[in-house]
């Protein structure tokens, strides 16, 4: 196991020595927001997307962004290259910061610096990953999660839970259920295909609003397929003729079982591979 030279608040130091307080308010309240971006060919898979985001991740907590965009560009490519990095991922946290003592009430930010934290993860095969042939099984499960799921915190205790009921089940992932419609998976956006439609729930503050999901949608209506932004049911789902999930760490992949049920004969349909090789092709044609 090599060890990972990882970034602390303005450090770049070896992953052994890297410390964070106890009284970190990303640990004590989970007060916190992350991104996690893709490296393909060691470049940056749409790095623009994933710093605007954070940005309003932190403007809606009412927390002051310590770092500039380009800043954190050269955090992301320094840190690709002490870590030798040609497929994986760039995964970065920036907490509050550690007062000197816990307190529900926020500290002065004049006096109480946020915590930036980057590592990144190595993933030799990330695009040619083998799960993407054979596609994946979820479950369905009551989406009781907090009602600002657009705002990307680092409060993930329940799609951890959804992720073992998942692996519980035999299964690879949860879609969660609200209200009886699907609102995503545990991290990652939730697409049917009905006939030659793809049907995805609409941006709102009960879904994350993915970076993968924005390129995807826009590379699926380029090539003249129709997009759909409205809720579904998992009866709906279990009809589909395909269903797929995007994130920026999966990309697109096929989904060929719901609930015990297959879609199709079990196999990945026609849309999702395309939609993946599409993905691929123009996310690279433009990495930083």
């Amino acid at each position: 196991m090599n060890m990972r030279t990882v970034y602390v608040n303005g450090e770049y130091m070896p992953e052994a020595d890297a410390k964070v307080s106890i009284f970190d308010r990303g640990f004590l309240m989970a007060d916190g927001v992350y991104e996690v971006t893709s490296v393909l060919d060691g470049k940056l898979i749409d790095f623009d997307g994933h710093a605007v985001r954070l940005q309003r991740s932190l403007d809606a907590l009412d927390m002051a962004n310590p770092i500039s965009k380009d800043d954190l560009l050269e955090v992301h490519r320094e840190l690709v290259r002490l870590n030798g990095i040609e497929e994986g991922m760039i995964y970065l946290q920036i907490t509050r910061g550690a007062p000197e003592d816990r307190d529900f009430v926020f500290p002065d930010p004049e006096t109480t610096p946020c915590t930036v934290v980057l590592f990144t993860q190595n993933k030799p095969g990330l695009a040619d990953n083998p799960a993407a042939k054979r596609g994946m099984k979820v479950i369905s499960i009551d989406d009781i999660r907090w009602g600002r799921r657009d705002i990307k915190t680092v409060q993930l205790l329940y799609p951890s839970m959804g992720k073992m009921m998942a692996k519980k089940a035999g299964a690879d992932d949860a879609w969660m259920i609200q209200d009886g419609f699907v609102t995503e998976g545990t991290s990652n956006n939730a697409y049917i295909v009905k006939g030659n439609k793809i049907i995805t729930r609409a941006k709102s503050n009960d879904i994350l609003h993915g970076i993968t999901r924005a390129a995807v949608l826009r590379f699926a209506q380029e090539a003249q397929m129709e997009v759909e932004e409205r809720n579904f049911t998992i009866e709906e789902a279990r009809e589909a003729d395909e269903a797929f999930i995007t994130s920026a760490s999966t990309f697109v992949m096929p989904v060929v079982e719901i609930d015990g049920q297959p879609l199709g004969d079990g196999t990945p349909g026609k849309v999702a591979p395309r939609l993946r090789e599409i993905y691929l092709d123009e996310s690279r044609k433009v990495a930083i």
